[in-house]
C-alpha cells in the first residue's frame, strides 16, 4: 500500500502548483478552476494519509513483497452485503435532489430527507431483520 499512498500523497505536489499557475493565469479571477484544483489536491493528500498510515498499521500485502505469492490474497477479503435496496433509496434521493436544483429548491428538501433516510437505513443495515448481529 505504500506505493498507493506515495502516488496520492504525489498529487499534492501535482496539483496545487497547478492551481497557482491556473489562478495567475485567470488573474484569480474565474472560481470555479483553481479552488477546484486545491480541492483536488486536498482530497488526493486525504486519500494518500489515509493509505500511509493504514499500511504502516496493516503491514506489507503480498502484491507489495518480491517474493508475494497469489494464493496468499486468497480468502475472504472482507464483509460486503449480500443484498441491499439502500444504495438504489440514495441514488433516487441523489436523482430527486438534483432535479429540486433545476426546478425548485423546496424539491430539493425532499432529496435530502430521503438521503438521510436512506443513510441511516444502510448503517443500520446490519441492525435488524435477517442479518443482524
Amino acid at each position: 500500500m505504500k506505493i498507493e499512498s506515495w502516488l496520492f500523497l504525489g498529487g499534492i505536489f501535482f496539483f496545487i502548483p497547478v492551481g497557482i499557475v491556473y489562478g495567475v493565469m485567470t488573474e484569480w479571477n474565474e472560481w470555479v478552476g483553481f479552488p477546484a484544483l486545491f480541492m483536488v489536491a486536498g482530497m488526493a493528500g486525504m486519500i494518500g494519509f489515509y493509505l500511509y498510515y493504514t499500511a504502516k498499521r496493516v503491514g506489507p500485502r503480498p502484491e507489495d513483497r518480491l517474493d508475494g505469492e497469489i494464493h496468499e490474497n486468497a480468502g475472504v477479503i472482507g464483509k460486503f452485503a449480500p443484498w441491499s435496496w439502500w444504495p438504489l433509496m440514495l441514488a433516487s434521493a441523489a436523482a430527486v435532489g438534483f432535479l429540486g436544483l433545476a426546478i425548485g429548491y423546496w424539491i430539493l428538501y425532499l432529496g435530502v430527507g430521503l438521503a438521510v433516510i436512506g443513510i441511516i437505513g444502510w448503517v443500520y443495515e446490519y441492525s435488524r431483520g435477517d442479518h443482524a448481529h
